[in-house]
């Protein structure tokens, strides 16, 4: 009977949010009771394919759904499911191309759970082909589950969720990691020659969801009033030439570090000093959860879920005026620890995963019960 194999659904295993989300919850589990496997939909090797395996996890890759090979796709999925009977439950962190294999892994035996990492698609023609693909999501899936209640709402709707199996998973973060070290602050900073500078940071995908354009149109005013001022953008993505053609054209070429991504953001958020967050939309950000675990205040736009204001260290402010965000960035904030809020607030791994093992367990015995579901009122 155990370990009991949860299947997650993902595009790619990089360092993404939802993608960091659940490998928190990987490293968090007992995996003698519950062990991940992965479907992916790219054949690149994913940033965190190397630790998967090494935690005993495996990785199937299926193809991308591209519209025109919808009879493909779910061949693929009917083919998987027949050669694969090992797996009674299916957890999808995707959203459009999930009302295709949902149904398949129903008809298959597996109970299957969608995940809402988000509040928006964006924009355009792609934006409103995901918004008709994914609505049947609400009726299909056995289970919804968010990040938050905003995340919840807007995936499958306010009426439906006060009928439905419906719970909210915390994007959760081990405490510890990002608690404050000053050995280690003290030698990344050197690392990065910031020392004796004020450092404001950011760690997000390069997307335009992330609002990379103001952020560094905030950090120019924030430059130009005091010039010992530096930023860190951790990240990549298709954005980044744009990213650094901005950065040329407001002559803070020597004022920005772009890190790339990197593996070791709690030691970079050491080297902080003030967290910069001004998204157009998230679900719940795991990167905001991590830099209040790094005791760093946060400026954050009013357009992120209030979800995320676990302490103090949150300071919220709409994304039309450059010049309010400098003078918040630039008065005084104090760093200070805030890990027993955080714990309290549900947000600690460790509390996190067990509460999900628990989920796991009862869908996988047929024990399921109210209970376990956070239901809206």
């Amino acid at each position: 009977m155990y370990p009991i194999r949860v299947l997650h659904i993902l595009n790619a295993m990089n360092r993404g949010g939802a993608e960091s989300m659940v490998m928190n919850l990987y490293r968090a589990v007992d995996r003698s009771i519950i062990q991940f496997d992965f479907i992916v939909h790219s054949e690149k090797k994913g940033e965190f394919n190397d630790e998967i395996e090494q935690l005993g996890g495996k990785i199937y890759v299926c193809p991308k759904f591209k519209g025109h090979n919808i009879f493909q796709y779910k061949l693929w999925w009917e083919t998987f499911f027949r050669e694969h009977k090992e797996y009674r439950i299916l957890h999808s962190h995707i959203r459009s191309c999930a009302s295709l294999y949902i149904p398949v892994a129903k008809k298959h035996g597996l109970k299957t759970i969608i995940h809402s990492h988000s509040t928006s698609n964006g924009k355009g023609f792609k934006s409103l082909a995901k918004k008709i693909l994914q609505y049947p999501l609400r009726y299909q899936a056995d289970y919804l589950v968010a990040c938050s209640k905003e995340a919840g709402e807007w995936l499958f709707g306010k009426a439906y969720l006060r009928r439905g199996k419906y719970m909210i998973i915390p994007n959760a973060v081990d405490v510890k990691k990002f608690s404050l070290n000053e050995n280690v602050r003290n030698d990344y900073r050197k690392q990065l020659g910031v020392e004796g500078k004020i450092v404001f940071g950011n760690v997000g995908r390069f997307h335009e969801s992330k609002n990379h354009m103001f952020l560094l149109d905030v950090f120019s005013e924030i430059h130009r009033r005091n010039g010992n001022t530096v930023l860190m953008l951790v990240g990549d993505g298709y954005l980044r030439s744009v990213i650094e053609n901005r950065i040329h054209q407001l002559g803070l070429d020597n004022s920005v570090i772009l890190t790339g991504t990197r593996s070791d953001v709690p030691n970079l958020m050491q080297a902080m000093d003030v967290f910069l967050f001004p998204s157009l939309w998230e679900g719940l950000p795991v990167t905001l959860v991590e830099a209040q675990a790094a005791g760093l205040p946060c400026l954050v736009s009013d357009r992120i879920t209030t979800d995320a204001d676990i302490s103090n260290l949150i300071h919220r402010l709409s994304i039309d005026d450059v010049s309010k965000w400098a003078d918040l960035a630039l008065s005084p904030l104090v760093r200070h620890d805030v890990s027993k809020e955080i714990k309290a607030s549900g947000f600690d791994i460790k509390d996190s995963a067990k509460s999900l093992t628990t989920f796991y367990q009862k869908i996988y015995e047929g024990n399921e019960n109210g209970e376990v579901y956070h239901k809206v009122r």
